[in-house]
């Protein structure tokens, strides 16, 4: 039987009401049960997944940091298509260190760009989106308007948003530093008969002196759907390429959640979800189009410390 666990946890220190989800997640590595996760997900005999599927992790080589540009965007803003376009160049000359994800709100969350009419009929926007953009358009300075967007969340100046004059300027000195504080390695198992995927992710806490809260957050993105946008001129181009289109959090978690001692194992932290791969927003159904973003981020400054992209394939 399908067991659904309903859950609300207060993060105290951004004052946020995590909303209750039909997406689990559970802390213990490994397992010995994951009834908060959803087993009927799994096409088989659940002690097979555990048996056979569940992760055993190398060891985590990486030495990089990682970054995370989230662009703040419409598809009636007419300044949006330059800022997408400079985000995945900067995605592109960066392979593997450079992430984007594409964030349908506003400092309101649904303004007139975000909006959909006779002619602009497809809604970008989800409620996960929409209380992030609200949030930060309430609590930073910076979110003034569409296309911003923080790099790492790292505050500049009293403001984590920034303008796009400014990502290229901010993603190369970050590439540059040397400063490691969280190193992240995850593996998905995806199952299309059910369109089930079970996703682990081991967090690994390299600087000692980290003493604020951690939290963690996985964004689940579509990548490169056809769709209408306002373009610079403002006209209407029909066969627009939306990328790296943010359509939920796993566990519907708008700031995730803390890692906790109960997260523990070994001195890593161990988190866990299981989702189903929802159909694309023109309702039609590719599995390699959805990737999930992850990242683990101070609770008390918001600066991202690292982030990874996990396939779904």
């Amino acid at each position: 039987m399908k067991k659904t666990i309903f859950f609300s946890i207060f993060v105290i220190s951004l004052g946020l009401f995590l909303l209750p989800s039909c997406d689990r997640v559970t802390n213990p590595y490994p397992p010995a049960a994951n009834l908060e996760l959803d087993t009927t997900l799994y096409p088989g005999n659940w002690a097979d997944y555990l048996a056979n599927e569940w992760p055993n992790f190398s060891p985590n080589n990486n030495t990089l940091r990682n970054i995370l540009i989230e662009d703040f965007t419409g598809h009636k803003c007419i300044f949006c298509p330059a800022a997408a376009d400079l985000a995945h160049q900067l995605h592109e000359a960066n392979p593997g260190r450079v992430f984007v994800a594409s964030i349908h709100a506003g400092v309101d969350g649904i303004g007139d760009f975000q909006s959909i009419d006779a002619e602009y009929t497809l809604d970008f926007t989800n409620p996960d989106g929409l209380y992030i953009g609200t949030w930060f358009g309430q609590n930073d300075p910076g979110f003034v308007g569409n296309p911003r967007g923080p790099i790492n969340r790292v505050n500049i100046g009293g403001n984590i948003f920034q303008g796009p004059g400014q990502w290229s300027s901010i993603t190369s000195t970050l590439l540059t530093e040397n400063d490691l504080k969280v190193n992240l390695q995850s593996q998905l198992n995806y199952f299309p008969s059910t369109k089930g995927a079970f996703l682990h992710v081991e967090v690994d806490k390299l600087d000692p002196a980290l003493t604020n809260e951690l939290g963690i957050v996985a964004y689940l993105l579509e990548d490169s759907l056809v769709g209408d946008q306002k373009m610079s001129d403002n006209s209407h181009n029909h066969e627009y390429v939306h990328r790296d289109i943010h359509r939920k959090n796993l566990s519907n978690m708008p700031f995730g959640r803390v890692l906790t001692a109960a997260d523990l194992n070994n001195g890593k932290y161990y988190v866990n979800y299981s989702f189903v791969v929802p159909n694309q927003l023109d309702g039609a159904f590719n599995a390699e189009n959805m990737h999930v973003l992850i990242y683990v981020y101070d609770m008390s400054t918001l600066e991202i410390y690292q982030v990874i992209k996990q396939k779904i394939e």
